[in-house]
């Protein structure tokens, strides 16, 4: 195996939907506390819960005691965080991938001064972490807008929500620049494309622009807060790397039609662009004819180009969980159990949820990444939800999970080979939390079994699984064990 010596394996979490503990501490609501569980009837024909719409979220606001809503519970890591920490040092994980919640910091996000008891829960956290040698990586926003500034502003159409972040992640910097190491901005951020509400706090219902001016206005938004952040962090603790973060689509063509072929260059220039905006400082002219054939227009930032072109990132991470089929044809059937929705590839397995399994396909994006960017880069997040069962001696038996995770674990082995430069690999849930598909704890990824259902019931004790042991073997060898 050619993983490098100081490669940073560890797990990937998200504070929405790990962290629980949302009336303590002096947090604030956050636009995601407002997600409510719906049963998930039919996985394999399900591509997830819909975006938000106003209608809905404003029921749900009417009458929060009505509905269940998990993300304010997540796997109650506010009451279990030195306990996890331990059980992650006991797998060895070298890096452990965390975001902080805004509203935890800044409860509404308009305050003049940060929340103390906020700050010091992370001092903790950090502190637990390097007590076991455990280096953080720390988002500083995934999906979790503080709830006044959706209602307020509209989220992150409003150009007022730039100045707000940046305020924020000048806090976090300052606080936390000699604990943490590696950061990154935004989680996934063209995920805003597909559900608007939970990337950027927005309802569309409630803008003047069509749809994708809309999201394209907010993205713009946040694409500026990230480079005026890495200005910052570049400015003020230069010991430090920050670098951005996309959901990585890898598609292929459904046939060897030029179309097909064409409409695929397409998708991936568009999932490839925020690469292009925060890692070489510009709009490519693909983006910019694509916003005019498609009647898509925003304002820019005054000085915008400035911007972006002097505060490029250090390093580019990814998710990383499946590919997709893409036709030019837009008559043929969709099969909707992706992340996007996608042709049925016939050369590739599926999970419980229909997501396609192609451990090749990793192999593949960190190859074209790396050609076209020559950043080191970090996958930091990768993983195989399922139903897990807790047997009655307390044991999780996963092989399933074993056998995605080990495939991956040779696809990258395969492209650190073929010369790509990746930091480390962080797996998505490493411990089980609140699904982003559905908003249940049916839908399990971690290593770590949490003993709470959909509907918040259960003891909420952690039992190791397989898994657990695997991962520990396959770090301990760097990669060289992975049977």
């Amino acid at each position: 195996m050619t993983f490098p010596k100081n490669f940073l394996w560890g797990g990937a979490t998200a504070s929405a939907q790990y962290e629980g503990g949302f009336n303590q501490g002096g947090r604030g609501k956050s636009q995601l506390d407002f997600i409510d569980f719906v049963p998930n009837v039919n996985r394999e024909n399900s591509i997830g819960t819909d975006d938000m719409s106003l209608e809905r979220f404003l029921k749900i606001r009417e009458n929060e005691a009505d509905y269940n809503l998990p993300y304010r519970r997540g796997a109650d890591f506010y009451n279990h965080y030195k306990e996890d920490i331990a059980l992650f040092a006991e797998m060895g994980f070298k890096t452990y991938r965390m975001s902080i919640s805004w509203c935890r910091i800044f409860p509404t996000g308009e305050e003049k001064e940060p929340n103390q008891e906020g700050l010091q829960f992370y001092h903790n956290v950090f502190d637990e972490l390097h007590k076991y040698g455990i280096e953080p990586l720390v988002t500083m926003i995934h999906y979790e807008n503080p709830l006044p500034l959706t209602e307020k502003y509209n989220g992150w159409e409003d150009k007022r929500l730039i100045d707000l972040f940046v305020k924020y992640s000048k806090v976090l910097i300052d606080e936390y620049k000699d604990k943490v190491k590696y950061w990154i901005t935004f989680n996934e951020i063209n995920a805003t494309l597909s559900t608007p509400y939970v990337g950027a706090g927005i309802f569309v219902e409630k803008s003047k622009k069509n749809h994708l001016s809309v999201c394209y206005q907010a993205l713009h938004h946040q694409l500026i807060a990230s480079a005026l952040t890495v200005e910052y962090a570049h400015r003020v603790a230069p010991q430090c790397m920050i670098g951005c973060m996309i959901a990585r689509l890898e598609c292929y063509a459904e046939t060897c039609s030029p179309a097909d072929v064409e409409a695929t260059m397409i998708e991936d220039q568009i999932n490839l662009s925020f690469f292009d905006v925060m890692a070489r400082g510009y709009y490519p002219k693909s983006m910019l004819n694509y916003f005019r054939d498609n009647d898509i227009s925003f304002d820019y930032v005054e000085n915008y180009q400035e911007i972006l072109k002097n505060n490029t990132v250090d390093f580019l991470a990814f998710s990383y969980y499946m590919t997709y089929v893409v036709s030019a044809d837009p008559s043929k059937a969709e099969n909707p159990g992706n992340l996007v929705k996608s042709l049925v590839n016939p050369y590739i397995e599926v999970s419980e949820w229909g997501w396609g399994i192609d451990p090749t396909g990793l192999r593949v994006t960190l190859n074209k990444i790396y050609d076209k960017y020559r950043l080191p880069m970090f996958i930091v997040e990768n993983g195989l939800g399922a139903v897990d069962t807790l047997e009655t001696d307390g044991t999780v038996h996963d092989d399933y999970r074993i056998n995605y995770l080990r495939e991956h674990v040779k696809a990258m082995d395969k492209a650190l080979d073929d010369g790509v430069e990746l930091l480390g690999y962080t797996t998505w849930g490493c411990i089980d939390i609140c699904s982003a598909s559905f908003a249940d704890m049916t839908k399990r990824y971690g290593f770590i079994y949490v003993d709470a259902d959909d509907y918040g019931k259960g003891t909420y004790d952690r039992y190791r699984k397989d898994s657990f042991y695997w991962y520990k073997k396959v770090i301990a060898s760097n990669g060289e064990s992975i049977d």
